[in-house]
């Protein structure tokens, strides 16, 4: 039986007797310490890169999506329901920072304040109004904070909010962005002071004071985009659906399509300047190479919901069957 909204957002997750096999959605490292999260509210902690997991408390059994650390200690998990998590502790305690339904109520509060007699302020409170009446379910996707202090979290319809105290008081910036489809929005990710947003139907937003202001970048492309990657301060990797990747040296004026890949959609990048890898929903790893997705060698997994590469040249594949470990492999002959 599903849980109510009043349960999933104050009910905390249930205990599992078989951790490793749990369905979790996003991984990341805390220091030396890996931190993954998923379906019901699920938090995991490995000491050991991935070898052993304990299970820590979680308030809220809303399946949870994406977490980020800024340092061994300090980070924070998105999830359905509008939820945020903040730890202070590494991940041993989690405080519940933001839910639905004050993630609504801030988007209407910000529509309110905006309004001045135009249609698309007028259609952006018409937005926020209809999302209160919706109840708190809308999910948030992504994250991404710049410190322990200043912090943005993306999701479905358009949701946008910063913080600038660590999540203790959050702002929605929706009505900066290009977006009046109200468009989920899947992905963002940071180099220096540009921000980049990726979302559905090929939508691509780059502000470049911070998230002060996002313009939206035109690209040959129209699928939803659910991965992207700075490339130092001019490159930027994004993929998505059914395998479709491109690649911009200009901060995403020019594109260039990448080819090579299966019809399986990319859910994450990884990398930097020296090699961006991305990673499919069947577990396949390719490496950027000019303009090509070179593949390299993986065993067959089920499907993967996330990833990541671990400090012992192996990765941790998420999966619907539960964690794996995979070694490092070169490009397949």
């Amino acid at each position: 039986m599903a849980l109510a909204p009043i349960d999933v957002l104050q009910q905390p997750a249930e205990r599992v007797s078989e951790l490793q096999r749990g369905v979790y959605l996003a991984a990341a490292r805390a220091g030396e310490r890996v931190v993954a999260v998923g379906e019901r509210g699920l938090i995991a902690l490995s000491d050991d890169d991935g070898g052993l997991w304990r299970q820590v408390v979680s308030p809220v059994s809303a399946t949870l999506t994406g977490v980020q650390f800024v340092s061994a200690k300090v980070g924070w998990v998105v999830g359905h329901w509008g939820v945020v998590l903040g730890t202070r502790d590494g991940g041993e305690t989690w405080t519940l920072l933001l839910d639905g339904r004050r993630a609504a109520q801030a988007t209407l509060d910000a529509a309110k304040a905006a309004t001045d007699g135009s249609a698309a302020s007028q259609k952006a409170l018409v937005d926020a109004q209809r999302l209160i009446a919706d109840g708190p379910d809308k999910p948030l996707l992504d994250l991404h904070f710049v410190d322990e202090q200043v912090g943005f979290v993306v999701g479905a319809y358009n949701l946008i909010l910063r913080t600038e105290d660590g999540g203790r008081h959050w702002e929605s910036i929706a009505g900066r962005l290009d977006n009046p489809k109200g468009l989920h929005l899947y992905a963002i990710a940071a180099e220096g002071a540009t921000l980049y947003i990726a979302g559905e139907q090929g939508l691509l937003l780059r502000s470049d004071d911070d998230g002060a202001h996002f313009q939206r970048l035109a690209l040959p492309y129209a699928g939803s985009l659910f991965t992207l990657r700075p490339l130092g301060r001019e490159g930027l990797v994004v993929a998505g659906l059914r395998g479709n990747a491109l690649v911009s040296e200009d901060r995403g004026l020019r594109w260039r399509a990448l080819t090579g890949a299966p019809p399986l959609s990319f859910i994450a990048a990884f990398g930097d300047t020296d090699e961006v890898q991305l990673v499919n929903q069947a577990g396949q790893r390719f490496a950027v190479r000019g303009d090509r997705l070179v593949r390299l060698e993986t065993p067959p997994l089920p499907p993967v919901s996330g990833a990541l590469p671990l400090s012992s040249h192996q990765w941790l594949m998420l999966t619907v069957q539960g964690m794996v470990r995979r070694p490092e492999s070169g490009a397949r002959p």
